[in-house]
């Protein structure tokens, strides 16, 4: 076997309009077209050939906080500052790691479910 690449994330959010307007209007995600399932989400492109799956499930925990070493993914941006700027100028709690070990300029944040987003550039910042 060998993994060509990562298609799709899947995340559980508890109200789809919410989690929708976050990863759109917040994130600056493209939805794109989902098949009728028979329960409500959502899909965002991400990048070329890369997708975020959201499902709607009424019983979820929204005890998460920002923890870097929790449960996340991570979306490569453009520039740390202006990232970092926009969340918080959008009043969404942010923990900034600019000189990470892990060789990113990383910044965390939860979307409206508690699920953590990792948002980070190719080199670290000084």
């Amino acid at each position: 076997m060998k993994a060509m690449m990562l298609h799709h994330v899947s995340l559980q959010v508890s109200d789809v309009i919410k989690a929708k307007a976050f990863y759109r209007d917040i994130l600056c995600l493209e939805e794109s077209k989902r098949p009728d399932f028979g329960f409500e989400g959502a899909w965002f492109k991400i990048g070329e050939g890369q997708q975020l799956h959201l499902i709607a499930c009424n019983n979820l925990s929204k005890e998460r906080k920002i923890d870097s070493r929790g449960p996340h993914f991570a979306l490569r941006v453009d520039d740390y500052h202006k990232t970092a700027e926009w969340l918080k100028r959008h009043e969404v709690e942010i923990v900034e790691k600019p000189n990470s070990k892990s060789g990113f300029a990383q910044i965390f944040c939860c979307d409206p479910d508690g699920n953590i987003i990792e948002l980070h550039v190719e080199q670290p910042i000084d």
